[in-house]
């Protein structure tokens, strides 16, 4: 059976809701012009078809055909009790709530920043510091390569902002939480974040995107993440939209001289979820981890396509992504390390294992090298398949019964990924949030 094409986008759709925007109050006179840029690169791309290379394995039809809606005007109704059982509502710390897109300052809190540490809303930042926002905001995610990308240039209208001056150090997290609620289908969100770590600074970022009974709704976000020299900088994404959402993901990331990050993405919910992540090591001697887990069920799909540029000499760059997939849901893995001619003495690896509990369930992967430097070190792998039986039954063979053997080594490919989260209460939530729910899974023991 041939494979469902995507849908042609009617341009004039989107060019009708984008009239809003023509007059906006309050607004920066530079903002107006990146977003038309924005609507004129969504003109010239389209959205992602089946033809495109990097698209080859994910079918984004079924988003094609949503009733493009974006979400304009801030809900109401959703209570601080409302939220207490999300993933990180008990964590320290500064809480940013968008609800439907919108900031909600009622839900939110900031506090224990250092002095000069400033984390709002980017809808207010844009109103009080709009001379540094010009600098920064649309310069890491500057060539949209896709529609989705280019479509929330055009239409954003709030995300977190964290700026950290040199040399300041946030101890406790900051929290991104976007929450959904409507239940109108093809109701669009576009969160676009932005988060400036300046030389020597160092800071944690939580974010998560959940739902409050919302369904057939589309999240389309992007996140520009810098990274000054000698910067310590963690950034934690957890997705567990309903099951019968949309969700896609952009993150845009530069780091610089020295700079140690670590970049983490959990993706459990939506119906259809991709991460794009584009990074640029642009400093010599820094150290960056791309890492993620997707567990996904039914008919899921769990994407995460990667590009990581080698700039600059003497860098290293890690990423290890582990999909646990069941019934008929997929997962993609498409990961591109990329040297450039004056990245000598490169470090670079790239691992995806995927982990299949049903014979109906699948996974694409296509790790890959472009090299053109000389003096580098660089690996890759992948591996799709079941339980190992001879790890079986060495447990077996220790007096472990065969389905205790088979939890055991399911949590364990799980922790592989969650042991890399550096922030200890962080991890330790995610460790027993994904246990959980893997324990809920009723052919975690079968074989």
């Amino acid at each position: 059976m041939a494979k469902e094409q995507t849908p042609a986008p009617s341009t004039a759709a989107y060019l009708e809701k984008f009239s809003r925007f023509e007059t906006p109050a309050g607004q920066p006179q530079w903002l107006l012009p990146l977003r038309k840029a924005g609507l004129a690169r969504f003109a010239e791309l389209g959205l992602p078809t089946l033809q495109h290379e990097d698209w080859r394995f994910t079918n984004i039809a079924a988003i094609a055909r949503l009733p493009f809606s974006p979400v304009f005007d801030p809900a109401n109704g959703v209570t601080a009790d409302a939220l207490k059982d999300f993933a990180f509502a008990q964590q320290t710390g500064s809480r940013l709530v968008f609800v439907n897109g919108h900031f909600a300052p009622k839900l939110s809190s900031v506090k224990n920043l250092p002095a000069g540490v400033k984390a709002g809303s980017l809808a207010a930042a844009l109103a009080s510091d709009a001379a540094f926002l010009e600098k920064h905001l649309g310069k890491y995610a500057a060539s949209a390569d896709n529609g989705f990308g280019a479509l929330n240039q055009a239409f954003f209208l709030d995300g977190g902002f964290v700026h950290v001056p040199a040399g300041k150090i946030v101890e406790e997290p900051i929290q991104f939480v976007y929450v959904s609620t409507t239940k109108h289908s093809g109701a669009t969100f576009h969160p676009r974040n932005l988060v400036i770590a300046e030389a020597n600074s160092q800071v944690t970022i939580l974010e998560s995107y959940v739902s409050l009974g919302g369904s057939g709704y589309f999240t389309n976000a992007v996140t520009e993440l810098f990274a000054g020299d000698n910067a310590r900088l963690e950034f934690v994404k957890f997705q567990d939209e309903s099951a019968d959402a949309f969700h896609m993901a952009a993150f845009h990331c530069e780091f610089g001289r020295a700079s140690n990050v670590n970049v983490h993405s959990f993706a459990l919910g939506a119906k259809l979820s991709r991460n794009n992540i584009r990074a640029k090591l642009a400093g010599e001697g820094l150290e960056c981890i791309l890492n993620g887990l997707y567990l996904t069920r039914d008919e899921q799909l769990a994407d995460h396509h990667m590009i990581v540029e080698h700039a600059q000499p003497h860098c290293a760059s890690h990423e290890y992504f582990n999909g646990i997939l069941d019934d008929k849901s997929r997962g993609v893995f498409h990961g591109r390390i990329l040297v450039r001619p004056i990245a000598q003495k490169t470090d670079a690896k790239q691992t995806n294992k995927n982990l299949l509990l049903s014979d109906d369930a699948g996974a694409d992967t296509k790790p890959q090298l472009e090299i053109y430097a000389d003096d580098v070190k660089c690996t890759h792998g992948a591996t799709i398949g079941q339980l190992n039986d001879e790890s079986i039954f060495y447990l077996r063979s220790r007096g472990i019964s065969p389905e205790t053997a088979r939890r055991m080594l399911i949590h364990a490919f799980a922790g592989e990924i969650i042991e890399r989260i550096q922030h200890e209460p962080a991890r330790e939530e995610l460790d027993k949030l994904v246990w959980a729910r893997l324990e809920a899974n009723p052919h975690l023991a079968e074989k």
